[in-house]
């Protein structure tokens, strides 16, 4: 039976800033454009965790009913197919993260706009169908866009929504750069996860482009998300302090181009996700300077 430190590990927590960063960004820009709603963007962080967590178990619970997982995967633990918990125990998890963003998401609807509740209903399932169901759009090498999308576009321009009740250019500009190091953070893990993907037929982008097409694509997300962020300079002069998190670019920049595997690109993740949350961070002081 697993412990709690394992079902933590489950949960994957190097991902989490894919879900904290465009709320703390989206916020800053609802303050900014003189909408900030606290109580909103609370619930918008809850909604954002829940279903990242969702995620992250449904991903556990149907890589390893599919047999797409090892136990011998270089990794944060995998909790169906090392056996740690029973395989209808993980989709409880899974199923019960996205109830409980279900349900926090529900008030926003009610006080906000009732199309709201399409908007959730598509991304449960698009979180679900990323590696669930039949054909799995995870595995045809489509995770990237669905990131994109989910954990920079809808979830940047749906916090600056439910709180000005609006979605200005603005929104959907910061939505860019964010959407962008999510997807970083899903590229590096599956540029880790090429050898295996590949022997168990899981297509994704990755395996699509080979491993030095891969790298320079990570590479690529890295840089653009510095330059496209400019733009916001429209909205607050301070924007250019994002530039301060360049450094921590550096080292997983140096493990992906230095065609670094493994074990090490397990690091490299951290890093991204560190990345990540220093950009966020600054973008967001930035926009509430402005």
């Amino acid at each position: 039976m697993a412990t709690v430190s394992e079902w933590i590990s489950g949960m994957r927590p190097r991902t989490l800033p894919n879900s904290v960063v465009p709320v703390a960004v989206g916020t800053a820009l609802a303050f900014a454009l003189g909408g900030f709603v606290w109580w909103k963007a609370l619930l918008a962080l809850v909604v954002s965790m829940a279903l990242q967590v969702g995620v992250n178990f449904a991903n556990d619970y149907s890589d390893g009913v599919k047999g797409t997982d090892t136990a011998e995967r270089t990794g944060p633990t995998r909790l169906t197919a090392t056996g740690l918990a029973a395989p209808k125990q993980v989709l409880a998890a899974a199923l019960g993260s996205f109830a409980f963003a279900g349900l926090v998401g529900l008030v926003l609807v009610a006080t906000t706009s009732w199309w709201l509740l399409l908007v959730g209903a598509v991304a449960i399932a698009a979180a679900w169908y990323y590696t669930g169901g039949r054909t799995p759009y995870g595995y045809r090498g489509l995770g990237e866009v669905s990131v994109f999308v989910f954990f920079g576009v809808v979830a940047v321009v749906g916090t600056v929504f439910v709180q000005l009740e609006a979605a200005p250019w603005e929104a959907w500009t910061a939505s860019v750069p964010v959407g962008l190091l999510s997807c970083a953070v899903l590229v590096i893990n599956n540029l880790r996860d090429i050898p295996t993907d590949r022997e168990t037929g899981k297509i994704t982008l990755a395996v699509r482009l080979g491993d030095t097409g891969t790298r320079r694509l990570y590479a690529g997300m890295v840089v653009a998300a510095f330059a496209v962020a400019l733009p916001l300079v429209a909205v607050s002069w301070w924007v250019p302090l994002v530039l301060l998190a360049a450094p921590l670019a550096v080292p997983p920049l140096r493990r992906v181009l230095g065609g670094q595997v493994g074990r090490d690109l397990v690091a490299g993740l951290g890093e991204t996700g560190r990345l990540q949350m220093a950009f966020g961070a600054l973008l967001s002081v930035a926009l509430l300077l402005g």
